[in-house]
This record gives structure tokens, C-alpha cells and sequence, in this order.
């Protein structure tokens, strides 16, 4: 907990927890705001920007061991301005410093901690400083910048002009190339020389889930028939699934496995990655029908709702990484604690979680499946059904003996991406298995970004009760935009996707540069920053350039508006050829080339039944299409528009660039004439 023992500094006036968390450092940690930035000015100081997050091990660790040092603290506040950020708060001036770093050649991370000149340009910077080497440092600079003012002024220039360079020039984004069958190919061959066939994902350490890798590969596979791109998905789905990323008593995903095998987590929980990897088993739940996949889905959904969702719905950022100081500790077990809890086969499930008497990770126990349920219970003669209600009851006996530790710290602002994110894993999983609990914890959480993230079709980019808020950003629109998108389809109200297209509209005109046909991260109206930075890569979540293309490109089709769709296309095909040789991080652009090359299908259901014909639909797993539908002719959705339903029947319109087959009156029917647009070839 905090150490009172100072008084507090400008940060006990934040909503952030994180910047709550330095309220009581004997650093005089000040705010990012205006008035901080002239103070440096005015005082003619450099400045220390230092950016953390709430569930980030090394910022806790520097905190302790420089930030709460009166000696430290004494050297940083005498020469220096110094300002704390929360990453996930600000994730526009991270990218900007994150950049600035990687610029000096130096790895980035965090903490990141960077040293600017009194108008806000990096000059020096790092990551994580044990306490000498940063007093070293702090000695270093504040020397420099009275000594050598003029060199360090032209280098700060120097690295201000690099960040300000465009990403598009940088990657040679000008031509349009036409998206064809050897962008994805070479794009799937560049994947599968990386896998890794014995644990699944990348076969590299530490490893990432990287949700988009999986959802391309699961497009891929039913565009070309290619059973080796299910076979690798599957396989990395249920190793994930069986490992200790994965809570196996209580639902939810860790950030990453720091072993080759998904053993061994960095603990915190992340929104961000639940919210994807929700997406991700409901896919592959609708292809293989797994029963692991629905209880990792239906135990996610159970974790969201018990540790994860505010009163009002909206969903919460971060559960972090330690608890009493010590990392993991609220997720590992001793031997002694888990035999009581197994008995009377406490040998069967000891075997089956491998639970070892000196622990299997640091001297604790991480409960981890290394062997798949059927040869498991072959071999130890159970019955299936015996085996999978005992199970049932040992993790629920695991919840509740754990409830009972101290709980690690939660971050509880809620973050609009990371809310439409989880928003669309929610609805992925309510198409795939009809959750009801799925759909209203959706339900719920679209009203509370109506109403508390939404003003007049501008989005702020988080939520906190008596916090102030600050503008959306790019990654917020889009994935706030195709959460509601989702939600049209699974409920058919209008109203989410008239939502969607008015939001789509302010990132038109607010964050889309006409110059070079892609956005801005931030909109016109920031201004203190030294640069506005277009996120072009796919990382763990997907960049916001290629978010808001899918979104176009959908909306375009919902709404017949052509130019979005050539919008769109337009920016994928600039970047097909990175997409060809940087494939592991632009796979949500090479599923957006797919929905390009391949027939991409309007699916039109009008008539009384139609909200159940669609429930059917959404159940089979169609990756190339969009749904609406209505029980009545008048709406306002152009597709909709003169799609009679006569003789109080329902009809299924199938239609590829509003040009529709001849309407249908049965699911399979449909189902039928969908497949045959994608006969493998």
C-alpha cells in the first residue's frame, strides 16, 4: 500500500489509479496538463516523463526502490519537472515517447521513462533504472543540459523530426496493388514456418496469444479449405486453453506465458486480451463444436461478470499481476491445499492439473493441463460424464477457497477500445451458443458507453466515476464502432448500427488524413503533442488503422456508401505488400484482404421470424458477410429497403454488391447457398 509517511503531491487530484498509486512518492510527480508543461517553461527545467500502468510488475518495482527514495527524489526534484502518466489513460503521448526511445536505439517497455527538453522534445531515455544507475543518470543529464544546452537542443531537434516523419512515407505506403491470391498465400507460408506444432502459437518464448494471427488463420482456412490452418488454430486454442495463461479455476486469460508451453503466466489480467480471445474460442467453438472451447468461453463470460463489471456496466481495465507483494500469488497452491480439495482421487487430479510436492513454478503449484481430457480419462477408467461434473465441483471448491486471499490490485477506470472489444467478444460468443448471460452483460455495456463514453458522436476515451474525461482516440472509435456493429447483428436494432455510421462520420472528419488516405491516432483537436502518429502494425490489439478499415468496409456494405469501401480497400491494398513479408504483425489487415478477394455477402432476413432466423444463422461460422434484418419492411438500412416479405412468410435475401440471389425460406437453404460461394478450390 502506499507509504503516507509524505505528504501528497499533484497526483492525489487523479482519477487514474495508477497516478493515485504515486500520490504519496517524496517525488513532486506533477500531471501531464498545460499548465505543468508551462511550468517547465517558465523554470526553464527539463522535463521527466515517466509512463507506467496499473498492473505493470517493473513500475512497481522502480517505485519502490528510486520513487519512494527521499534521496532520489531530492536529486529529481531540484533540476527536473517531473511529470507521471498513465499509459493506458494517455496511450497517444506513450507511442510518441515509446517511438522517441526506439529511436535512440534503446528497447522499449515500461516503465519508460524519458527525458525532454523544457518544450516537451526527448532527448535520453530508458526503460526500467535500478536506483544507482538512475541516480547516475539523473546526475548525467542535469549536468548536460546546463553544460551542453546547444548539443542536447540539436539532438532533441533531431529525434522531434523523426517522430514527426510520416509512418506512410516511412513504409512506402503510396501505390495501390490489387489484392490477390499470392498476398494471402505468402502471407499463411510466412505464419506456418513459425508455428509452433507441439504447444501451439508462435514457436518462440515469451509467448503471446495474438488473437488476430488466429482469426486470420480460421478466415484463411475456410477460404481455401486448408486443414493445416485449422489444425494449428485448434491446437493453439486448447493448449492455451490447458495452460496457466488460461485461470483454470476461475475463468479469464493472462497477457503472456513466459515459457514455451503456456505454463507459466505474467499474471495480470487484461480486458484488452479476454475481450479478443472471447472472439477467438466463439469462432472456433462454431467450426469444431469443442466442449473445452464453450467452457472456456461460458467460465470467461462468468469471470467478467463476478470480477471484472461495474454497476453501470461498463467493464473494468486491469486485475494486476501481484497480491501481498509477490507475484501470482493469489493463483498458485501447495500441494497441502490441493489435496483436501481432490480427495478421494486426489491422485487422478494431481496427475491431471501436474501438480508436483516442491511445486511446479518457483516452489507453487500453477494448475496446468498438459495432457488432452479423452486419453486422460481413458487411461485413468473414468466415466466422461463422472469425470467432468467432479471437475466442475473441484474448480468451483478452488473459487471459493481462493476468494478468500487478499485479491491482487484492480484498475477500475473503463477504457471505450478495450469496452467495444470485450463488447464484440460478448456478442461473438451470444451468436455462437445463444449465452443469454452473454448477450445481456453486451446489453448492458452498450448503454453504459451510450451513455457515459457518448456525447453528440464523439466518444472520451475512458471512465471513471469523478474522473475528468479526455477526447476518444482512434483505437476507441473503431472498436466501440465494430462492437456496435456486432451488436446489430445479433439483436437487429437499428439503432446500434445508426450509432455506428454517426460515430464513423466524426473519424471522417476528425482523425482521417485526405493527404495520405490513412488516420491519425489522435484527432485534430489534441494539441500538446509534438507530433500526431498514424498506428499502422498489429500487435497484441490489432492497430486502429486497420480496426477502422474492417469498420468502413462493413459500414460501406451495410449502407451502400461505395466510397467507404473504396476507402477502405484502398488502404489495405497500399499495405499488401508489408502484409506479404510482416505478415505476424498486419494479420487483421490479412483478414480485411480476404473479406476483399473473397465474395463478401449481404445477409438480408425479413419477415416475422426473422430475429430467429438469424439467431440460426449466427450460430455457423460465416467470416465473409454482414447480417440485418427485420420483422417489418420500414427501416431506415438501405440493404433493407424494398425487401418485401409476402404471405407472412421469412425470407433470406443473399445478395454480393446488392445484387441478390433469389430470396429463401429456410436457414439451411441459406446456409446451403452461402457454402456454394466458397466451394473450396
Amino acid at each position: 500500500m502506499h507509504n503516507m509517511s509524505h505528504p501528497s503531491n499533484a497526483l492525489i487530484h487523479e482519477s487514474s489509479p495508477y497516478l493515485q498509486q504515486h500520490a504519496y512518492n517524496p517525488v513532486d510527480w506533477k500531471p501531464w496538463n498545460d499548465e505543468t508543461l508551462q511550468l517547465a517553461i517558465n523554470e526553464d527545467k527539463p522535463i521527466i516523463i515517466s509512463i507506467g500502468y496499473s498492473s505493470c510488475h517493473w513500475c512497481h518495482v522502480m517505485e519502490k526502490q528510486s520513487f519512494e527514495d527521499t534521496e532520489v527524489a531530492e536529486s529529481m526534484n531540484k533540476h527536473f519537472i517531473c511529470i507521471k502518466v498513465d499509459r493506458e489513460e494517455r496511450p497517444d503521448l506513450d507511442q510518441i515517447y515509446m517511438d522517441a526511445v526506439q529511436a535512440m536505439n534503446i528497447r522499449g517497455g515500461w516503465p519508460l521513462n524519458v527525458f525532454l527538453t523544457p518544450d516537451k522534445k526527448p532527448f535520453y531515455g530508458g526503460t526500467y533504472f535500478p536506483k544507482d544507475h538512475w541516480i547516475h543518470i539523473l546526475g548525467q543529464v542535469s549536468n548536460a543540459f546546463k553544460e551542453h544546452r546547444e548539443d542536447l537542443e540539436k539532438s532533441a531537434a533531431g529525434f522531434a523530426t523523426t517522430l514527426q516523419a510520416s509512418e506512410i512515407q516511412k513504409y512506402g505506403l503510396h501505390s495501390p496493388k490489387p489484392i490477390d491470391d499470392s498476398i494471402i498465400e505468402e502471407a499463411y507460408m510466412r505464419l506456418d514456418r513459425q508455428f509452433d506444432t507441439v504447444w501451439g502459437g508462435l514457436d518462440k518464448v515469451p509467448k503471446f496469444p495474438m488473437p488476430s494471427i488466429w482469426q486470420f488463420l480460421l478466415g484463411y482456412h475456410y477460404a481455401t479449405g486448408k486443414q493445416s490452418a485449422l489444425d494449428q488454430t485448434v491446437l493453439t486454442l486448447n493448449r492455451i486453453a490447458m495452460g496457466g495463461l488460461y485461470d483454470q479455476a476461475g475463468g479469464g486469460f493472462a497477457r503472456y506465458s513466459t515459457d514455451g508451453e503456456w505454463l507459466a503466466p505474467h499474471f495480470e489480467k487484461m480486458l484488452y486480451d479476454n475481450g479478443q480471445l472471447l472472439s477467438l474460442y466463439s469462432h472456433g467453438y462454431q467450426l469444431t463444436q469443442d466442449r473445452n472451447f464453450k467452457e472456456v468461453a461460458d467460465q470467461t463470460v462468468e469471470w467478467l461478470s463476478r470480477e471484472m463489471t461495474a454497476d453501470e456496466g461498463g467493464f473494468y481495465s486491469a486485475l494486476d499481476a501481484d497480491s501481498e507483494g509477490e507475484e501470482g500469488k493469489f493463483y498458485v497452491w501447495t500441494l497441502e491445499e490441493l489435496i483436501p480439495v481432490f480427495s478421494p482421487e486426489a491422485d487422478i487430479w494431481l496427475e491431471y492439473f501436474s501438480i508436483q510436492e516442491e511445486g511446479n513454478w518457483e516452489g507453487h503449484n500453477i494448475l496446468f493441463r498438459q495432457r488432452f481430457d479423452e486419453g486422460f480419462i481413458k487411461d485413468c477408467k473414468l466415466e466422461p460424464a463422472y469425470f467432468y461434473k467432479r471437475r466442475t465441483e473441484i474448480y468451483a471448491k478452488l473459487l471459493s477457497l481462493r476468494s478468500q486471499r487478499p485479491r491482487p490490485f484492480l484498475d477500475d477506470k473503463q477504457i471505450a477500445s478495450w469496452n467495444g472489444l470485450m463488447l464484440k467478444g460478448l456478442i461473438d460468443w451470444y451468436k455462437a451458443s445463444g449465452s443469454g448471460k452473454a448477450l445481456q452483460l453486451a446489453l448492458n455495456n452498450a448503454h453504459f458507453i451510450e451513455k457515459h463514453l457518448l456525447d453528440s458522436a464523439h466518444l472520451s476515451h475512458s471512465y471513471k466515476k469523478g474522473g475528468k474525461k479526455s477526447p476518444g482516440f482512434l483505437d476507441d472509435y473503431a472498436y466501440v464502432i465494430d462492437g456496435f456493429i456486432a451488436l446489430h447483428e445479433a439483436t437487429l436494432e437499428a439503432h446500434w448500427l445508426h450509432l455506428a455510421k454517426d460515430l464513423m462520420n466524426t473519424v471522417l472528419s476528425e482523425f482521417y488524413d485526405e493527404a495520405e488516405g490513412y488516420f491519425f491516432y489522435s484527432s485534430a483537436a489534441s494539441t500538446d503533442l509534438i507530433a500526431r502518429k498514424k498506428e499502422i502494425f498489429d500487435n497484441v490489439i490489432p492497430s486502429s488503422n486497420s480496426g477502422i478499415a474492417k469498420c468502413l468496409f462493413q459500414l460501406g456494405h451495410f449502407y451502400l456508401y461505395e466510397e467507404w469501401i473504396q476507402a477502405s480497400t484502398s488502404m489495405c491494398q497500399r499495405i499488401s505488400h508489408l502484409i506479404k513479408t510482416e505478415s505476424s504483425y498486419l494479420t487483421n489487415w490479412a483478414t480485411l484482404a480476404l473479406w476483399i478477394k473473397e465474395p463478401f455477402l449481404e445477409v438480408v432476413v425479413v419477415g416475422p421470424e426473422a430475429p430467429e432466423f438469424v439467431a440460426q444463422l449466427n450460430r455457423s461460422y460465416l467470416p465473409f458477410k454482414i447480417v440485418t434484418g427485420s420483422k417489418s419492411v420500414d427501416n431506415q438500412i438501405p440493404l433493407l429497403v424494398d425487401r418485401t416479405t409476402q404471405d407472412e412468410k421469412t425470407y433470406i435475401y443473399i445478395c454480393n454488391n446488392a445484387a441478390c440471389l433469389r430470396p429463401v425460406a429456410s436457414v439451411n437453404e441459406a446456409l446451403t447457398l452461402i457454402q456454394s460461394h466458397y466451394e473450396k478450390k
